[in-house]
């Protein structure tokens, strides 16, 4: 993960004092331009990276390797953490380097930076969300989340809901496939605000208390299980060749599940969707390659959809 090698870059950087690019891809075992993007990733995202150029010359901390992180400043002990924190709930290695890194943080540091490390989920499966370049707007929450500041926000809803204002309490910043979301207190408990729909937002300079028992990505799980719930009303069980089987599952993500091998050497799949014409509309271009076994209305809606395809592109007689 590339939270993983920022880390290990930076711990690498304070043990040897200077290090190029070349050595820390052979370190690593990435290419020399991973490695230069990550160094450049470090000094863009503020932290005292700088490279020195010349024979001799690397990549180096400002003033000279050090191991108790003492010339970090907060803001930029924030802006590590908010880099590393989204890949440490799946990654051992990054929890320890984390922690290696927050025992060595000055007293006054360690609790934005637990902030920044708890400000930001990246949840990497797909939604079939288009992909879109980052907000600038969630620069603006994460440094209220870290902050511990209240966010008015004009929000657009859904078309029934229309437009509306909250003073929301940011808890943490969710990266799904390049779309944000917003975890927030409200006055109704929490909510889940797209940030692509957040018209505008105003921090104030109120201060809030994130509950204790809060845990981002623990929550954020509670969210996704919700909304997969939602979306995964009506299921097919289909058959299809186990070289297939990972094309199906792009196409369907948490929604596909593997039941087990057939005599024929199939792969039995269990797929889900809100309706079952969603189910056939994903299914109608596999042609002879999956089998449908239940339930009928997905094979009614796979009929109906060849029928109309045969009707209107069969050739002259």
């Amino acid at each position: 993960m590339r939270a993983e090698r920022l880390v290990a870059a930076l711990l690498l950087m304070q043990a040897r004092g200077r290090v190029t690019a070349a050595e820390l891809a052979e370190r690593l075992e990435v290419s020399v331009a991973t490695a230069r993007r990550d160094l450049e990733a470090l000094s863009a995202a503020g932290l005292p990276v700088y490279p020195q150029p010349g024979r001799g010359g690397g990549w180096q901390l400002l003033g000279g390797a050090r191991t108790d992180l003492t010339g970090l400043t907060a803001h930029e002990a924030q802006a590590l953490f908010l880099l590393a924190g989204p890949a440490a709930p799946a990654a051992p290695e990054v929890r320890s380097a984390l922690r290696k890194l927050m025992r060595a943080l000055p007293e006054t540091f360690r609790a934005e930076a637990e902030a920044a490390a708890s400000a930001v989920v990246v949840d990497p499966a797909r939604w079939g969300e288009p992909e879109k370049e980052r907000p600038e707007l969630v620069r603006v929450l994460q440094h209220a989340t870290v902050r511990r500041r209240r966010v008015r926000l004009a929000y657009e809803g859904r078309r029934d809901r229309g437009r509306t204002e909250r003073l929301v309490d940011p808890w943490g910043l969710v990266d799904k496939d390049d779309v944000w979301y917003l975890l927030a207190g409200t006055e109704r408990g929490q909510r889940t605000f797209r940030v692509d729909r957040i018209v505008a937002a105003v921090v104030t300079e109120e201060e809030f208390e994130r509950p204790g028992d809060f845990k981002l990505a623990r929550a954020w799980e509670q969210v996704v299980t919700e909304m997969e719930r939602r979306r995964s009303t009506v299921s097919a069980t289909v058959l299809i060749a186990a070289r297939f089987l990972p094309v199906l599952r792009d196409h369907f993500g948490r929604h596909c599940q593997t039941l087990g091998e057939t005599e024929d050497g199939r792969v039995r799949v269990r797929v889900a969707a809100p309706m079952a014409v969603t189910i056939a509309e994903q299914l109608a271009g596999w042609g002879a390659r999956v089998e449908v076994e239940e339930p009928e209305e997905v094979r009614a809606e796979l009929a109906r959809i060849g029928a109309e395809l045969v009707t209107r592109y069969r050739a002259p007689s």
